[in-house]
């Protein structure tokens, strides 16, 4: 039967694809003949598909296999593995999710040069471009391509259709022409995986599932299952779309945020003539894929609105797992795509409809990582039906993080404690992967917003910034205010706002709120702006005694042992002197402090204070996020608002910058208020007792009227940092960059007379000389009405050659011009970065690639002066002051 015979009958004949059935042979039989379960192992890998495989894979091939076993509740690859579509390609959404990509081609082509049967084909892809907006995302990669090191072309019609005819081109702007992607077989890939893993001492136990994993001072103890239990070091939770379920298993419970979504594909009988080497195609407007499998074709998609799998073991607990139910209804919007796009589908035989789990993260990203609630307890899940693109190299990274204590890159945007507990209720992770999978093709516009899950958690004053016309978005489940829409724009520009208050970002050029944010930008710099900061990350910290200063001398890069009142500014290195967060500290009292950092650091954070504070109890802390409502003023005339509602002296005498004071604010008391914005402006922060919230909001706002206070948003606030050349953790900081290479080293107190994390590896990086250094770039000959924006991840290059990428972008209204900040690096003719100095960085003539156009640009290292309305000499000495320390030779190698 055709298909297009199958478009009118629409036939529901139900076809089960079943793999070859492998079994492995072992050695470690009881007197009964089965398989014996050992009491003690190193490693328990749960899973025993292609993601297990490949853990266990790299645990042999570093000599420990024989501490390694794996439990496999079905038989191994009976998962999902088996019905993989066996796409294998290189482009995804940022470049730690390449590198990983890169990594397990790298082992499957080796694999398939020692002579392993894993079905490789290296055909190349082709993404095709429909719009103008999808052409500039194409732009984007090929200008990406340079620091990923991934080799493609831009291509026309023309040229698609002559490396690929079938598909039809009269509708296409172009495309991109990744000549390295291909295509493989799953189930042979885990096969082979786990026989040489198998080879090596890997201990393999199939029809055994996991009933409980224990835990034991906080540590991973146990896993006992239907063939008995195992102590151990590490488990590692590779079970699919099984693994929410398993993290559920544990005591404490790990919560794994993911579920299943229905994903759909098709097979057709043989195609005669087909091409055996067609292109993966992959057409993202029309939301769809296919390749040539066998001398067949295979086409699947991801359908706008998907439809969530209702939690059925009937369905997830057979094995092999079969295919859901067909619903050519909900598959039809893909196969018309697919007929429009390669016509002849049309006479091609249908085989089967194939409808398989596939499970999506809420934020359409990969989890992998170390659970926050157990310590050696790493996960591997959420791969979004790609798991074999990047198997691989994840396996490879949990390996390392268990054998080296740490992944060898940063992934923090993969890491599991990037998720709070509510990503992981039920209902709410329904409702997100309705959304979630549509987003793996759209465009991908910045600054995008979910719509599903709103509303979730607000500050008491979010009703008031609502009527004040605000339009949120979202961090960690947290309604915070992008832009305030006081001018109606979004009614004329006939934009209906998601639940009333989200709109979405739809262009790469000039943003829709630019006049809006420029005026609440001139407010924060010539007036009052007010902006809301309760989604911060807040935490109390004490002690009875010195034990909690101690803790943080420890953990802290600055010094911590200041004056009570002070705000200390540091990081929280790693032992690579690399960034695990970047906070600010109070100091309330003697022994006590309040932590404040980035939104997405609430779980991280907590995460490390477990792992490195006393564990006698000597030092205690609390996460008190939700119980202060945070409101920052900013401005020149912040100073004499807050003067008229405070009995305190506000004067810089009494209360200078970078200081703390409890004060009360108008009828309210108890209101802890830093004199910092995090803008580089003139202003405080105030928390505030959520039961004072609304009254403390609505005095600011009131008396505010006469300095023409004025509510401001988040982009507003990056304009205000990214112009002032601040850097910012999970924008510009990760766990790889260090202090001295972003400026901060008279932030670290190496002389305070305690060892701190991550001491030796920066005093190694002083003497050797750092080998990037942060920047900040201003576009010239960038038109802001007509061209598009930066927005993050363009190449930089210097006199001709790559030399970096930038972090954040923004328009920076008092320059007039795009401003870039990131890295500059100095790679010899083998890429291998060498030192970097100041002469080196400010010689330079420097280009940013924005979709495949170089602008010429301006480099500053240090914070420019801008010219302010209302000069504030407190402000304006501790800024040349810093600037003279992060001068000095010795710290700026």
């Amino acid at each position: 039967m055709s298909i297009n015979s199958i478009i009118f009958r629409m036939s529901k004949k139900k076809c089960i694809q079943q793999p070859v059935i492998r079994y492995l042979s072992y050695d470690y039989y009881n007197e009964t003949g089965e398989l014996r379960l050992p009491k003690q192992a190193k490693v328990v890998i749960c899973g025993g598909g292609v993601m297990g495989a490949s853990v266990a894979y790299h645990l042999a091939e570093l000599g420990h296999g024989h501490q390694t076993i794996v439990m496999e509740k079905g038989r191994l690859g009976f998962g999902n593995t088996w019905q993989s579509s066996g796409l294998v390609t290189m482009f995804k959404s940022s470049h730690s999710q390449v590198k990983l990509c890169q990594a397990t081609l790298d082992l499957y082509l080796d694999l398939h040069n020692k002579g392993h049967d894993i079905g490789w084909k290296q055909c190349g892809s082709i993404s095709l471009a429909r719009t103008s907006d999808r052409m500039i995302q194409l732009r984007r990669l090929k200008a990406q391509s340079v620091p990923w090191n991934v080799d493609c072309e831009i291509v026309t019609p023309d040229q698609i259709k002559k490396i690929c005819p079938l598909i039809e081109v009269d509708d296409l702007k172009g495309g991109l022409w990744i000549p390295n992607d291909g295509t493989a077989d799953p189930y042979k890939i885990c096969v082979t995986l786990f026989d040489i893993a198998k080879s090596k001492g890997v201990r393999i136990f199939e029809e055994c599932a996991v009933k409980q994993i224990f835990s034991k001072n906080g540590y991973v103890w146990a896993v006992e299952s239907t063939k008995g239990a195992t102590e151990c070091n590490y488990f590692v939770n590779c079970g699919g779309f099984w693994a929410r379920k398993i993290g559920h298993l544990s005591k404490p419970k790990v919560k794994v945020p993911v579920h299943p979504v229905e994903h759909y594909y098709l097979m057709t009988k043989p195609v005669p003539n087909l091409d055996t080497n067609l292109p993966i195609i992959r057409d993202q407007d029309g939301c769809i894929y296919l390749r040539e499998l066998n001398g067949c074709l295979l086409g699947g998609g991801y359908e706008p609105v998907a439809k969530p799998l209702v939690d059925d073991e009937r369905v997830l607990g057979t094995f092999p797992v079969q295919s859901l139910h067909e619903d050519w209804d909900h598959f039809e919007v893909l196969l018309k795509q697919m007929l429009k796009r390669l016509p002849s589908l049309g006479d091609a035989v249908l085989e089967k409809l194939i409808n398989i789990p596939e499970t999506f993260s809420p934020d359409c990203k990969w989890i992998m990582g170390e659970a926050a609630e157990m310590k050696n307890y790493f996960v591997a899940a959420g791969m979004k039906t790609v798991g074999i693109s990047a198997a691989g190299g994840t396996g490879k990274t949990i390996v390392d993080w268990i054998v080296h204590g740490a992944p060898h890159d940063d992934l923090y945007e993969l890491d599991i404690k990037r998720f709070l507990g509510l990503h992981d209720n039920s209902i709410f992770l329904r409702d997100r992967v309705e959304e979630v999978p549509g987003l793996h093709y759209a465009v991908p516009y910045p600054n995008r917003e979910f719509s599903t899950g709103r509303n979730l958690r607000m500050s008491p004053i979010y009703p008031k910034l609502k009527e004040a016309s605000a339009i949120f978005g979202q961090v960690m489940g947290y309604e915070r205010p992008n832009w305030f829409d006081c001018d109606n724009i979004l009614e004329k520009c006939d934009i209906q706002p998601e639940h009333g208050a989200i709109a979405k970002a739809s262009s790469f050029y000039k943003p829709i709120w630019f006049d809006a944010v420029c005026d609440e930008y001139t407010a924060c710099r010539e007036t009052v702006g007010l902006i809301d900061y309760s989604s911060y990350t807040k935490i109390d910290l004490w002690s009875n005694g010195n034990e909690v200063v101690e803790a943080l001398q420890y953990l802290c890069s600055n010094d911590v042992d200041v004056p009570i009142g002070s705000i200390i500014h540091t990081g929280l290195q790693n032992e690579r002197g690399g960034y695990e967060n970047d906070c600010s500290l109070i100091r309330i009292n003697e022994n006590l402090y309040m932590l404040i950092a980035p939104t997405i650091q609430q779980t991280r954070c907590k995460a490390w204070l477990d792992r490195y504070l006393p564990n006698d109890c000597s030092v205690n802390y609390s996460d008190v996020t939700s119980m202060f409502t945070a409101i920052c003023i900013v401005g020149p005339f912040s100073r004499m608002l807050l003067s008229e509602l405070t009995e305190t002296d506000m004067s810089p005498s009494s209360f200078p910058f970078f200081t703390y004071k409890e004060i009360d604010v108008g009828l309210a008391n108890g209101i802890r208020t830093m004199n910092i914005t995090h803008t580089g402006e003139l202003g405080y922060v105030l928390y505030i007792p959520n039961e004072f919230a609304l009254h403390v909001y609505s005095s600011l706002v009131d008396r505010g009227k006469k300095y023409g206070l004025k509510h401001a948003g988040y982009y507003a606030m990056k304009a205000l940092r990214v112009e002032k050349f601040y850097a910012f953790w999970g924008q510009d900081l990760d766990t790889s960059t260090t202090p001295l290479e972003c400026g901060r080293s008279w932030r670290v107190k190496f002389d305070k007379g305690i060892d701190f994390i991550g001491k030796d590896a920066l005093l190694r990086q002083r003497e050797e000389g750092v080998k990037r250094m942060y920047v900040q770039l201003l576009l010239n000959d960038h038109d802001t009405e007509v061209d598009p924006w930066c927005w993050g991840n363009e190449p930089i290059f210097r006199n001709g050659k790559y030399v970096g990428v930038v972090t954040t972008a923004s328009y920076g209204f008092t320059f007039k011009k795009q401003v870039c900040l990131g890295f500059v690096q100095n790679f010899d003719e083998n890429r291998k970065p060498q030192i970097v100095t100041n002469e080196y960085v400010l010689t330079g003539n420097y280009e940013v690639d924005v979709a495949g156009h170089k602008y010429p640009a301006k480099v500053h290292l240090h914070s420019p002066i801008l010219p302010t309305k209302y000069p504030d000499k407190e402000r304006e000495s501790y800024f040349a002051t810093r600037d003279k320390m992060t001068s000095e030779p010795l710290l700026r190698q």
